[in-house]
């Protein structure tokens, strides 16, 4: 049976039903789910009980998988753990915990990896436990705000490189809750203000919280522009807001979306979520 897709709204989103990708799918089976994620950037699956091990299957159609970052939680493995539970007590963290603060700055807009060479092309996010309110995930697409503007403001974006600094984002969490061997493992890079979907030829402007500033600009001039990009992608119209339930997963494009985490009551209710994220094609700037 075919799957179905209704978008979620006009300019971001989709739900995805009809199919259980907890089962080893051909190219056939998820050409259409390809589709669908270059032309609504996001989609939602709901009641897909995947294991580790499946949701690697499944993250590796899209392409090869990054490792998370030594600092990250359990970094070096394809799972990212963004968890306010202690794997080891399966107890909920103090709220103090470096790995709570650590993984607040998942709060911030940002799109994943951007600070790496190569940034990521997808994410895909599964709840394993969620709580009963707050913790939603925001989406904001860069690509419909990139689409309103101006002739003349896209002009201006284009040939723009950005520095995009871990250190620099995580910094504004808290200046020292990066150690130098984790500043090391991930020094600053450039990215294009600008990237082109090569399946479809769609533009969008291409900023996040790791966005420290535009090369040849001052840093303060080049800091407020970027926010400014980051506050048309997330204007109302631009933006989907998923309310998570068990066994959601939600895939989004990192090239033209931003996104973050809500805040919920994390002495309270546990959350267990696992990502896993999808590699770039390659650098989208020459190298720093």
């Amino acid at each position: 049976m075919a799957i179905q897709i209704r978008k979620l709204t006009k300019h971001i989103g989709a739900e995805i039903s009809g199919i259980d990708i907890t089962k080893p799918l051909d190219d056939a089976a998820f050409a259409p789910i390809l589709d669908a994620f270059n032309e609504n950037s996001v989609l939602v699956f709901h009641d897909q009980d995947l294991s580790d091990d499946q949701q690697v299957a499944f993250s590796q159609h899209f392409g090869a998988l990054e490792t998370t970052v030594q600092s990250n939680v359990g970094g070096g493995t394809y799972i990212a753990n963004i968890s306010n539970v202690d794997p080891e007590t399966d107890k909920i963290l103090p709220v103090d915990d470096w790995r709570i603060v650590y993984n607040s700055g998942n709060e911030m807009w940002h799109t994943d990896s951007s600070f790496k060479p190569v940034p990521a092309l997808a994410s895909l996010l599964t709840g394993r436990e969620v709580p009963p309110e707050g913790a939603e995930t925001e989406f904001g697409s860069m690509r419909a705000a990139y689409a309103v503007m101006s002739p003349e403001e896209q002009a201006r974006l284009e040939g723009l490189i950005a520095v995009h600094d871990f250190t620099y984002s995580r910094g504004l969490v808290d200046p020292n809750l990066l150690n130098e061997e984790h500043r090391n493992e991930t020094p600053p890079v450039h990215q294009a203000v600008v990237r082109t979907n090569p399946t479809n030829g769609k533009k969008s402007f291409y900023t996040a919280s790791h966005a420290s500033h535009i090369i040849g600009w001052p840093v303060e001039e080049g800091r407020a522009f970027l926010k400014d990009l980051v506050a048309r992608a997330t204007q109302p119209e631009f933006t989907y807001s998923h309310k998570w339930q068990a066994k959601d997963l939600v895939i989004w494009d990192n090239r033209c979306v931003l996104h973050r985490g809500r805040s919920w009551d994390k002495a309270r209710y546990r959350r267990v979520m696992h990502r896993t994220t999808v590699a770039g094609d390659g650098p989208t700037a020459p190298p720093a």
